[in-house]
């Protein structure tokens, strides 16, 4: 028995486990490995300017990080964090990203030591670590990397020689070296062109007596003669003298250019309109959007994940507006997008967040939507000093989601598959009414179709099991995400906890499930409901919303019900609740009633679904 108990609890406990260990080398279809060597890398930061506020623990998607570029494989190829002011050093965990070809991360505030493990990255194409304060010896292990072709670790701090093997890359373009504290003899140097400038202690290619009065200058062949008459510089001053003619006439003219399609674009933007009807989408133009969201201020932020940051903004016609700057490396062609983006904004239904419009340009791609004042689920579950759901709200809340899932799943063309259900994508306007947002971005940002995808998008403690083992979706994948969704609506926790909390550690639905087999029969209630409630739900409607969650949390999805038959249970859960606070004359308090949850039915091994189907007629847009 004894045995039995421990086998048990290391099958609840071992896969929260493994996540939390972060020197886990874990297979694309677990969690991401790469994830954990990027969070080691923003461990050893200080970012005060919050520009790796979006990367996640609990992602397994870190392609729409920002400043993560990905292959349309979803490895990570690219690292684009020039001119951010990070801080810190630089993790040797950097060697953990195989197929990384790009890094930038020139003109920080970076200290310490440049990691030899970065000699680990044989795709590595382009490193540039310049305008930090990187001090020691260049890596010799940067002389294994066979495809670099741009290097550059210039205005560092950088001391010692210039090894060997560095300067025996046949492949580099160019190299900078140029003003750090290097010495010694200069090796001879294969690249194309370089630059050991501003290296005061450096020598000739054979060191000789008083070689530390030498000095390099920039891209200049070691060795080579000096030379020094009058019509030599005679041909250089003419040189010079139509060269910087020619630059100043070109820069006349891109100004020029610049100046008037900066007015067409300022006329254009005054004479649009800014009524939005039914089915039709607008297209923004950068300018407007950029004006409406004050440039997109830090101040105008209102949350940020894996798809891109949000900004509030406000249009002439005073229209709030939330608009989503989405960060994806692998943007779709134009026409693609905007197809998809119109057949997104068909998707109407009252429980949907509306499309408003979009912007796209070469660079950016953007989605306007209206402003939601209440936030979403997870700001009033976890908002401290944001005031509490009550009972009866929190039944709302996933009855309106349900209501908006089914319609993507059975009445929307093309019917669309959400794949990151969770509270944070639950808003709420101004009535508290469930909106689901960010339904369309898991088949805008994917080129295959979107159910059956090797990029597994999500959350982790939110994905259905067979979604991250195999990366095939379906209907059932979102069941399972709103399973945990209610869970969290009924628990006040998080779908995945890391252990700082006081009340559960992992993922939930393990919690929630040791809860109703260990726990004694009268202590299950005061266990699992949110304390923020102080007792006011009614037991009978908490009996039958876990029962419900266990039912869409199955881990086959054969064995989880539609969102259909999830729906005939919020309602009558809904109803009776508004039949229970009418009789109270709107008081949430509820009688304390007889609790009984039998161990068959939070077993984990459910019978197919009997609950009885009927057709339901969905309220219009909002």
């Amino acid at each position: 028995m004894a045995a039995l108990l421990l086998l048990r609890f290391l099958l609840l406990w071992l896969p929260a486990l493994a996540w939390a260990s972060d020197s886990s080398i874990l297979s694309p279809k677990g969690v991401n490995f790469e994830v954990a060597a990027l969070m080691a890398m923003k461990k050893e930061m200080r970012d005060e300017s919050g520009v790796m506020a979006g990367w996640d623990l609990n992602s397994v998607d870190p392609c729409t990080w920002n400043m993560v570029g990905c292959s349309p494989e979803g490895f990570v190829i690219s690292l684009e964090m020039a001119s951010t002011g990070l801080a810190g050093t630089l993790s040797t965990s950097i060697g953990n990203l195989g197929h990384l070809r790009t890094m930038l991360l020139q003109n920080n505030l970076l200290t310490g030591s440049i990691p030899a493990e970065i000699g680990k990255l044989p795709e590595l194409q382009t490193l540039d670590l310049s305008g930090n304060q990187f001090e020691g010896n260049i890596p010799s292990s940067l002389g294994q990397l066979t495809r670099l072709s741009y290097l550059r670790l210039s205005r560092n701090r950088l001391s010692g020689q210039i090894p060997g093997p560095v300067a025996n890359l046949t492949e580099l373009s160019f190299l900078d070296l140029s003003y750090n504290n290097l010495s010694g003899p200069t090796p001879r140097i294969l690249a194309k062109d370089y630059s050991i400038a501003g290296n005061s202690l450096l020598c000739g290619p054979s060191p000789t007596k008083g070689c530390s009065s030498v000095s390099k200058p920039i891209n200049a062949t070691v060795g080579s003669p000096k030379v020094n008459n009058g019509h030599h510089h005679w041909v250089m001053s003419v040189v010079l003298g139509f060269s910087c003619a020619f630059v100043v006439s070109l820069v006349l003219l891109v100004c020029l250019v610049y100046w008037y399609r900066t007015r067409l674009l300022s006329t254009s933007c005054v004479q649009q309109d800014y009524d939005f009807e039914i089915g039709h989408l607008k297209r923004f133009s950068f300018r407007e959007l950029q004006v409406a969201t004050g440039n997109f201020s830090r101040r105008n932020v209102l949350g940020q994940g894996g798809f891109g940051v949000v900004y509030r903004g406000c249009l002439p016609n005073k229209t709030l507006v939330a608009v989503k700057r989405l960060k994806d490396p692998n943007f779709t062609g134009e026409m693609q997008f905007q197809t998809e983006v119109e057949m997104i904004g068909l998707a109407l239904h009252r429980n949907l967040l509306r499309l408003y419009g979009f912007c796209m340009t070469p660079e950016e791609r953007m989605l306007v939507y209206p402003y939601m004042p209440n936030g979403s689920v997870a700001d009033r579950l976890r908002g401290g000093e944001i005031p509490c759901l009550n009972w009866n709200r929190r039944l709302r809340i996933a009855l309106g989601a349900a209501r908006g899932l089914l319609y993507l799943h059975e009445q929307c063309n093309p019917r669309i598959i959400h794949r990151d259900v969770k509270a944070a994508n639950i808003l709420l306007d101004e009535s508290f009414e469930a909106v689901v947002g960010d339904f369309g971005l898991a088949k805008l940002l994917d080129r295959r179709d979107s159910h059956v995808t090797t990029a597994v998008r999500g959350t982790i403690g939110h994905i259905a099991p067979e979604y991250l083992s195999t990366g095939q979706s379906s209907e059932k994948t979102d069941v399972f995400g709103f399973g945990i969704l209610l869970l969290e609506l009924i628990t006040g926790q998080k779908a995945l906890d890391a252990g700082n909390g006081q009340v559960q550690k992992g993922m939930i639905l393990d919690w929630v499930k040791q809860c109703l087999l260990l726990a004694q029969e009268e202590k299950k209630l005061e266990m699992l409901i949110d304390k923020d409630l102080k007792g006011c739900f009614d037991p009978s409607e908490l009996e039958q919303a876990i029962e419900l969650a266990l039912q869409c949390t199955q881990s086959h999805p054969t064995l989880r019900p539609k969102m259909s038959e999830v729906l005939k249970v919020l309602e009558g859960l809904v109803g009776h609740s508004g039949v229970e606070e009418a009789q109270a004359g709107g008081s949430n308090m509820y009688e304390a009633r007889p609790f009984s949850f039998s161990r068959q039915q939070h077993s984990g091994i459910h019978e197919a679904s009997s609950f009885i189907i009927e057709a339901m007629e969905l309220s219009g847009p909002r």
